[in-house]
């Protein structure tokens, strides 16, 4: 598989996971027994300056109890299905769906990848976005009709002045 790593939407510097996780929909859906939440029509989800939205949601959680100490239920991990798009104050990610590891801090969209830094862009099948180091990685798939599985990226250099 061939692949080419960039800048995250995170940024160069990483992205504080810390912050509180925000997310509103047309619907929401609370399936106690398998802990999740499942939130569908114009999800959005905003934590600090990373923004993500899709058509469906499912949250994964774990109960107050199994922390041990009281604490209230905490996300491990976001499922996010249908036109997934991601971004952040410089940089677009999109795909057909997308896994938010809370715990692991990473992200990772696949199928019709495109990560967009101002004129740049690079396509592959599958993009991991790593939140603590702001590196990421996109990946070629499988050869398909008018797609031959390899990361193109379009790169334009910056004018000079005078240019």
């Amino acid at each position: 598989m061939s692949g080419a790593f960039a800048q995250s939407v995170a940024g160069g510097g990483g992205f504080d996971t810390n912050q509180p996780i925000e997310i509103t929909a047309d619907s929401l859906e609370v399936q106690q027994a398998n802990q999740q939440a499942i939130f569908e029509g114009n999800v959005q989800v905003v934590q600090g300056e990373i923004r993500m939205r899709s058509n469906k949601l499912v949250v994964h959680y774990s109960e107050k109890n199994q922390s041990g100490n009281g604490d209230p239920a905490n996300i491990r991990q976001i499922d996010a299905t249908g036109d997934v798009f991601l971004s952040s104050p410089r940089e677009t990610a999109q795909g057909d769906k997308g896994v938010y590891d809370v715990t692991n801090k990473q992200i990772d969209l696949q199928g019709n990848v495109v990560l967009t830094q101002g004129q740049n862009v690079l396509r592959g099948n599958n993009l991991t976005l790593d939140l603590v180091s702001g590196k990421s990685r996109v990946e070629g798939g499988g050869a398909t009709e008018g797609n031959n599985g390899r990361v193109k990226g379009i790169f334009v250099p910056e004018k000079k002045a005078g240019e």
